[in-house]
């Protein structure tokens, strides 16, 4: 018994788009090829959106899901699986879509309210499946519709409440649901309309003032506001001005309210009656004239000298027989002066403030705008001196001064002058700073400040004050004496230089080798300072350099020079001793050796003239190699800005005239060509070491020849 899948598909009955509410069938149909004709039991099993919602066994080729009222929860993606005899296989998906929804339905809690209260409203889709969206409408009559909407992505209803409102009687609702399908929002039609009468828990207040008309300052102005309620309980009227409250009174009726009518007492007045959550209210304006201006006070001067006299008076348009009072407004309170029209004194610095005056005509008070008096004490001789500190400034460098007056009465002005030029002028309250950022090395100039405030005593100068500037240093230099090469045990002079820069200066000198060292220092009020070494030695060997620095702060260091310390000339000689003894034993060995041979008669040797040149000429090259040393010794005085030359230059002219180095020598051979006494007769050539090139002759000598400087 042999089978095979050859199709499984899913359809809809009657099509894929049904109407909400009427039936609809999916249908799983399995085309199976048999071998022979057998029984073949199939498990059909239907999905919507990847969720089971059918299964059933048969041994037919079709099975059905039957729906018979379609809602618009069935919408979505069906497909089946049939499993038969251990094979498995599925249908592709389809997508059915059931258009429209049911009506919803409405119910109110209550259908009749008062003012204040609230409106419970329940909306509700049994059939439908969520998420949906509810819609729940309140209308007044002859009004547009307030709409409120809630989402429930877990349940087929949802409550509101609508607050019932002044001026609300007859209500209407409804609701409507929405749901999002295909990509698109679906809406079902709006649910019964129900109706819901609204009573007023109280009527509006009245408000009225006595007397209602003409009202003067001075005059009693009574406030009267009533209401009509259902019920007394937690009711309560509350007067109003500007939002503020002027009284109010709880379960009870009316509210009276009385006052002595001012000038501010004109304005809008308000009434309100709260019960619950209803609320009511009533506006009523009323119109206060002036009994009186408000009073002027006048000074005999705002701006005064200490120990002056001054005097203050108040006075009414219109009115003489008003009471007056003199008084100085403080942070913490007025402070009252005196009971009178004028007030007249003897002020000092501490009098400086803000006074009013008021007056009282009929019980109503009024007060004056404030004056201000400012009482000045003079200014004391101010001093000028630099923020830093000391009275003196690097040049290049902003030079701050700060002008301080220790007394005066603020604001004080004080102006900057350097020299007979006014640089700035600053209004403070006891000192001022300048920057003067334009500072020469010749400028004389001195720099003085001037003080002075409203008092009448004038302009106070300050004393001049008088800057050094100081100049950094420029180009330091080192030289010495000998220069470069230097004997051992001599003495040495060391000169370092500035070409520019302010006394006094510190001088250093420093030797570098595996590290650096300090030699000497020295303050010097010059633009040079001298160092003596005495006795310098092979260790002295290395880099030398100089620092100068003042009070500046900036050290200027020196290009380095070398010094080398060389043996000193009898150390040479005594070497040179060494050397030529065993030299001159050695041409005595020689001239002995080819006497001896000439005595047996057949051999040839070189004549002794020629001998006595090559010595000769071994000795003059050594005396030269010395004189060469002792030149270079004897070397000038070299110095630095004016005094010192340049050291770069004077070290090239030094290697230029150096000779072969000493402590690396080599052996050179030159050839020395010897003349014969005989040239028929045939003799080995003779190898001689000397310590210089020589050439006669047409035979060869090899001399060695060491390398060394100067």
């Amino acid at each position: 018994e042999v089978f095979t899948f050859n199709k499984v598909e899913v359809k809809v009955q009657p099509s894929f788009k049904v109407k909400n509410g009427d039936p609809m069938s999916i249908v799983c149909h399995a085309d199976i090829s048999k071998s022979t004709d057998f029984q073949l039991k199939h498990n059909f099993t239907i999905f919507k959106d990847d969720k089971v919602v059918f299964t059933t066994v048969s041994d037919k080729g079709d099975a059905r899901y039957e729906i018979s009222v379609a809602r618009s929860s069935d919408t979505g993606v069906y497909e089946c699986t049939v499993e038969a005899g251990g094979k498995t296989k599925s249908s592709n998906p389809l997508r059915v879509w059931v258009k429209g929804m049911t009506k919803p339905i409405l119910t109110v809690e209550k259908k009749e309210v008062l003012e204040g209260e609230v409106v419970k409203l329940r909306c509700e889709l049994p059939e439908e499946e969520p998420p949906l969206y509810f819609y729940f409408w309140k209308t007044k009559m002859n009004s547009t519709p307030k709409e409120k909407d809630v989402f429930e992505p877990y349940r087929n209803f949802s409550v509101v409440e609508f607050a019932v409102e002044e001026g609300d009687n007859i209500l209407q609702f409804d609701c409507f649901v929405k749901r999002y399908v295909q990509s698109e929002f679906e809406s079902s039609e709006h649910s019964n309309k129900t109706l819901v009468t609204v009573r007023e828990p109280f009527i509006k207040p009245t408000l009225s003032a006595k007397p209602s008309s003409n009202i003067t300052e001075g005059d009693r102005i009574q406030f009267e506001c009533s209401t009509v309620v259902a019920r007394m309980r937690d009711i309560e009227i509350i007067l109003q001005k500007n939002k503020t409250i002027l009284s109010s009174v709880r379960d009870e009726k009316i509210l009276k309210y009385s006052a002595v009518a001012t000038l501010e007492d004109s304005g809008e007045y308000l009434c309100k009656v709260e019960q619950g959550k209803a609320s009511k209210i009533t506006k009523l304006n009323v119109d206060v004239s002036e009994l009186f201006p408000k009073p002027i006070l006048a000074a005999s001067m705002n701006k005064l000298d200490e120990n002056k006299e001054l005097t203050l008076s108040c006075s009414v348009s219109g009115f003489r027989k008003a009471n007056f009072s003199i008084l100085r407004k403080n942070s913490n309170g007025d402070t009252w002066l005196k009971n009178s029209r004028n007030l007249t004194m003897r002020v000092n610095v501490n009098d400086t403030g803000s006074y009013i005056c008021k007056a009282e005509v009929k019980g109503i008070v009024k007060e004056s705008k404030p004056v201000r008096i400012n009482v000045y004490a003079p200014v004391s001789k101010p001093t000028l001196s630099v923020v830093s500190g000391l009275p003196e400034v690097v040049l290049g460098k902003p030079l701050r001064l700060i002008c301080r007056s220790a007394m005066g009465t603020p604001p004080i002005t004080f102006t900057f002058y350097k020299g007979n030029e006014v640089k700035k002028t600053v209004i403070n309250d006891t000192y001022a700073t300048f920057l003067d950022e334009n500072i020469r090395q010749n400028d004389k100039r001195g720099y003085k400040c001037d003080a002075k405030n409203n008092h009448s005593s004038g302009v106070k100068t300050s004393n001049i004050l008088n800057i050094t500037v100081i100049v950094p240093i420029r180009n330091a230099s080192l030289g010495s004496v000998p220069y470069g090469v230097v004997e051992d045990g001599s003495e040495t002079a060391f000169l370092c230089s500035v070409n520019e820069g302010s006394w006094p200066i510190l001088f250093r000198i420093f030797r570098k080798t595996d590290h650096e060292v300090l030699l000497f220092q020295k303050n010097e009020s010059a633009d040079r300072v001298v160092w003596r070494k005495e006795a310098m030695n092979r260790q002295d060997t290395g880099t030398y350099y100089c620092m100068a620095s003042n009070r500046a702060n900036v050290d200027v260091k020196s290009h380095p020079i070398t010094i080398s310390v060389i043996l000193a000339s009898w150390q040479k000689g005594i070497i040179a001793a060494f050397v030529l003894i065993p030299m001159a034993g050695a041409v005595i060995f020689t001239l002995w050796w080819f006497l001896w041979k000439k005595k047996k008669g057949n051999e040839w040797f070189p004549s002794i003239s020629l001998v006595t040149k090559v010595l000769h000429s071994a000795l003059a090259t050594n005396m030269t190699s010395e004189k060469l040393a002792r030149q270079h010794n004897d070397g000038d005085y070299y110095s630095g800005s004016g005094y010192i030359e340049d050291s770069e230059n004077h070290m090239k002219s030094t290697d230029e005239s150096k000779g072969p180095d000493l402590e690396s020598a080599e052996v050179e051979y030159t050839e020395v060509e010897v003349s014969t006494l005989d040239p028929h007769r045939e003799i080995d050539s003779v190898p001689i070491h000397f310590p210089a090139p020589v050439q006669k002759g047409t035979e060869t000598v090899y001399s060695e020849i060491r390398k060394a400087n100067n």
